[in-house]
């Protein structure tokens, strides 16, 4: 990448921006340079001040979603907990919270799989690291190998599907079903305070970002 020019309108990260945009909205074969310049407006020159070529920036998309989806969920089950009730709602908060894990982006990278051999091996590999960061958060409070790596995948395909599915629900009823969710997954009561703290994590991201 060469230094950035003085005269462009568009930086590296409005193209990155704008890629990520439109991979969610219309699939990576609509991540073209030439739709991406027209959405920025911009010389399609002025990307290759940034990128090799149409690859380079489908390359920095994947990156960004190692680095940001699956990183995000790594770190979360990784993240100290007083119990396992209350690492599973660590997890939980990347799906109630869109600057932390982004689903559209890991929709998009899923059906960019489809078409993709390379991308499909990426893919395979970010879903083998939160498979195992899952499966070592339940070894940590004493679970046995081969029934944290199952409950791991449960918790982590049962995700998957929910979002999927996108059943729009409301997330007060997603909190009313929390303690039996933490139950299933664990095997284990929760004890309050593990979906009192999920609750005010989700408040608080409603205070933050209240309805238009």
């Amino acid at each position: 990448m060469r230094d950035e020019p003085s005269h462009t309108k568009a930086t590296r990260a409005d193209w990155i921006a704008a890629a990520l945009d439109t991979l969610i909205s219309d699939g990576v074969d609509q991540v073209k340079v030439l739709t991406l310049s027209e959405k920025l407006e911009v010389s399609r020159s002025s990307f290759y001040w940034y990128f090799k070529s149409r690859q380079d920036l489908l390359d920095t998309l994947l990156e960004h979603w190692q680095a940001t989806n699956t990183a995000a969920m790594v770190a979360q089950a990784e993240a100290p907990a007083a119990s396992i009730s209350v690492a599973v709602c660590n997890v939980f908060r990347c799906v109630v919270d869109p600057a932390l894990f982004n689903i559209a982006l890991d929709f998009a990278v899923r059906d960019w799989a489809r078409r993709s051999g390379a991308v499909r091996r990426v893919l395979d590999l970010g879903d083998t690291a939160r498979i195992r960061a899952l499966a070592a958060m339940f070894v940590r409070y004493g679970y046995e190998a081969a029934e944290a790596e199952t409950r791991a995948r449960v918790l982590y395909y049962m995700q998957i599907g929910y979002n999927d599915a996108d059943l729009r629900e409301p997330m007060e009823e997603r909190m009313r079903q929390a303690p039996m969710y933490l139950k299933v997954f664990t095997g284990r009561e929760p004890e309050p305070e593990a979906t009192e703290s999920l609750r005010a994590y989700v408040e608080a991201l409603g205070a933050a970002n209240p309805p238009a």
